[in-house]
């Protein structure tokens, strides 16, 4: 063990909110200790624990002489809904109990909005059981539940990205959600680790600050307006969302986008996030207003091919 600052454990390093909060720690000179499943190139600042949750030796070189554990893998999509439990629930109690063997006392795990409605999908019920091991764990906790998260390296949101270049972009029935920049949410998940009474044992619910978030017909036309398109915007009722998941199925097969269980929470009709769980406006705001933001995405995604 060398002498210097105690690093920063993560989880989720290989992923898309992972790789920008890796980015932005790196910048500030932040030492990352992160878990992968498989060998990463080499980077400076960053050092690779290969494994995966699952994996009791790899947790325990992972959190060994960390202060705190940044929480962010899961499982976000799975053909068969133990996938869910095992991922998101045994996976983040298999953390804990790694950074209590640790003595390592802080910890941020990043969940889902989903989780406020947990009867909806198994994997919003995941998430909640994993938030009710992380609230019983006797650590310094925080939980962050952020909406719909865009930005570079996003995969997810690029289908509506590709969509709008079409001009019509389906979506889920009338509703309304909160979006958020990867790298607003990456500011926050660095901000939280050093704990304290404001932030402590406390849930947030971050977004990009616009009161009441966007209904699915602005959040569509903001994003043909990133690609420099109008838009139609249909709302496909839930009837049709299942249909779609169905032939999703048959087409992707274990690797379909769409599942009866994503059907679940996106035809509910409020992932808003709630002002009351906002972080503390003296510690964090969003900076990065979302047409600026979704007009750069559509700009790299254009960069590298990918739209």
């Amino acid at each position: 063990m060398t002498d210097g600052p105690a690093p920063l454990a993560l989880t989720g390093g290989t992923g898309f909110v992972g790789g920008a909060l890796i980015e932005l720690a790196v910048r500030r000179g932040i030492e990352v200790r992160a878990l992968a499943r498989s060998e990463q190139k080499p980077r400076e600042g960053v050092t690779w624990v290969r494994g995966d949750l699952a994996d009791e030796t790899a947790l325990a070189r992972l959190v060994a002489g960390a202060d705190t554990v940044l929480h962010l893998a899961g499982v976000v999509n799975t053909p068969d809904p133990a996938g869910f439990h095992q991922g998101n629930v045994a996976g983040t109690e298999a953390l804990i109990h790694a950074a209590q063997g640790a003595g390592v006392s802080r910890f941020v795990f990043v969940s889902s909005l989903s989780a406020r409605e947990p009867a909806l999908s198994a994997y919003g019920r995941s998430k909640f059981h994993a938030e009710e091991a992380v609230r019983v764990s006797g650590l310094d906790w925080t939980i962050v539940r952020p909406p719909a998260i865009y930005g570079p390296r996003d995969r997810e949101m690029l289908e509506l990205f590709k969509a709008a270049r079409w001009g019509v972009v389906p979506m889920p029935p009338a509703g309304r959600a909160s979006m958020i920049h990867v790298m607003d949410l990456a500011r926050l998940l660095l901000a939280l680790v050093p704990g304290g009474p404001p932030v402590s044992q406390r849930l947030f619910e971050p977004d990009d600050g616009r009161a009441g978030g966007w209904s699915h017909r602005e959040m569509a036309q903001a994003i043909g307006a990133a690609v420099g398109r109008k838009v139609r915007v249909p709302h496909l009722p839930r009837a049709a969302l299942l249909l779609a998941a169905r032939l999703d199925g048959m087409v992707r097969g274990r690797g379909a986008k769409l599942t009866a269980d994503r059907v679940g929470y996106m035809a509910h009709p409020d992932w808003t996030c709630r002002p009351e769980k906002a972080p503390p406006a003296d510690l964090w705001r969003a900076e990065i207003a979302t047409g600026e933001g979704l007009a750069a995405t559509a700009e790299w995604y254009r960069a590298e091919g990918w739209l």
